[in-house]
């Protein structure tokens, strides 16, 4: 019965070591985050903030002063060419006009006085009658009375043109946005014309001036196809070609950028001029492509912790157009040097796992393109779709649930829920 004892016993407490040895063996063996490769479609964007406005803008204003005395417009309105869109005080104006008509009149008849006396020194002239000195005194007079009348007629067209301005009417078709006076108001028109209306031509067709970065307006090109986002629509995505890029930079606290005018078709009317756009641009399309979460480039093992990492796929972007189509087109752009060579973007690492999570992460080189800021593409190297990649280890509950590319829990969708 005693031998029987400690026959149980001693099974008993080898099953304990057993069973500790073999849990801490388990706990002490790294659990990682993987995710399979796979293909897909990466594009690659260069994001910027940029102001909504309307193709073409005019501002009317007021080349004489007065006071505005009716207003046939306001926000808005929708007006044609030619249409009065206020009037200024008129009196002013009439008045002088008057005044350049009666010194017009004065000025004529001073001119056939002048004309009547040079006709009798000539009369005299001819007799032997009048000195010389009084028939070009004669002649002097009736060109300065001619000069006169010129002068006079000059003041009355300034007079009934300032009067004609006094109306101000539309100069192309649109819809008035912006006014800035109202009736009683004083407009001095002295150095440059003030504003007084602002009309948007044609809303139907907006533009978006973006500030794209020096670093990169290289990969922007006309015709690139570019989507953004307005807060008055955040769930509406909006769409627009790139029509221009400006030459003129702007520099704000070392900061260049450059515009890039976008063209929006706007025919519902939602957007409006002024709002906010982020802009998203396509600038390179890599369709089916051999792909990585970036998280797996950032990845390494615990005993590469003192090495340098090396870099991350987002923040590693090549200098390309988006004219490349293809992994060879990819490729083919994937960084210039000065002179104009190409120059071998650096290799980069991911560690793959055998099927069934079996043994170390194996490290292996590729040669990496575009990113679109999730998964980078693969332009060289022996990984192939399907798979297994180390994107990082299992250090909670949440991050054992919660895996790259929306995978949730072993065996989701993706094949990034494999964990040993």
């Amino acid at each position: 019965m005693k031998k029987t004892a400690l026959y149980v016993a001693g099974a008993a407490i080898l099953a304990g070591v057993v069973w500790i040895v073999g849990f801490r063996g388990r706990e002490a063996s790294p659990k990682y985050r993987t995710a399979v490769v796979d293909r897909g479609n990466v594009s690659q964007t260069v994001t910027a903030t940029g102001t909504l406005s309307a193709v073409t803008t005019v501002k009317v204003g007021s080349v004489v002063s007065g006071i505005v005395a009716a207003l046939h417009a306001d926000f808005n309105t929708k007006v044609k060419k030619g249409d009065a869109l206020a009037e200024l005080d008129p009196t002013p104006f009439v008045a002088k006009v008057d005044q350049s008509k009666a010194a017009l009149q004065k000025s004529e008849v001073d001119q056939r006085n002048a004309e009547i006396g040079l006709r009798r020194q000539k009369a005299l002239w001819d007799q032997q009658l009048a000195a010389k000195a009084d028939l070009d005194q004669a002649q002097a007079n009736y060109d300065s009375s001619v000069a006169s009348v010129a002068q006079s007629k000059a003041a009355l067209d300034q007079a009934e043109t300032d009067l004609k301005n006094s109306k101000i009417v539309a100069p192309i078709d649109g819809v008035v946005v912006d006014r800035e006076y109202d009736v009683g108001q004083s407009v001095a028109a002295s150095f440059q014309a003030p504003m007084i209306f602002q009309i948007a031509q044609d809303l139907t067709k907006m533009q978006v001036s973006a500030d794209v970065s020096e670093s990169d307006i290289g990969m922007c090109k006309v015709g690139q196809p570019v989507r953004f986002t307005v807060d008055a629509y955040p769930d509406r995505v909006f769409r627009g070609t790139i029509s221009q890029i400006r030459l003129f930079a702007t520099v704000n606290q070392n900061v260049v950028t450059y515009p890039v005018i976008i063209g929006v078709p706007n025919e519902d009317l939602a957007l409006m001029p002024t709002m906010t756009a982020n802009v998203s641009i396509q600038v390179a399309t890599v369709p089916d492509a051999v792909r990585v979460p970036n998280a797996a480039l950032r990845w390494r093992p615990e005993t590469d912790a003192g090495s340098a990492p090396a870099p991350a796929a987002a923040e590693v972007r090549p200098a390309m157009g988006g004219g490349s189509k293809g992994p060879a087109g990819a490729a083919a752009q994937f960084g210039r040097t000065a002179g104009g060579a190409k120059a071998r973007k650096p290799g980069q690492t991911v560690y793959r796992v055998a099927a069934g999570g079996a043994g170390q992460p194996q490290p292996v080189e590729i040669r990496s393109g575009i990113t679109d800021g999730r998964f980078t593409q693969v332009v060289s190297g022996e990984l192939k779709p399907g798979d297994t990649i180390v994107v990082g280890l299992v250090t909670s509950k949440a991050d054992a649930s919660t895996l790259p590319g929306g995978s949730r829990g072993p065996g989701g969708p993706g094949g990034g829920g494999r964990r040993f």
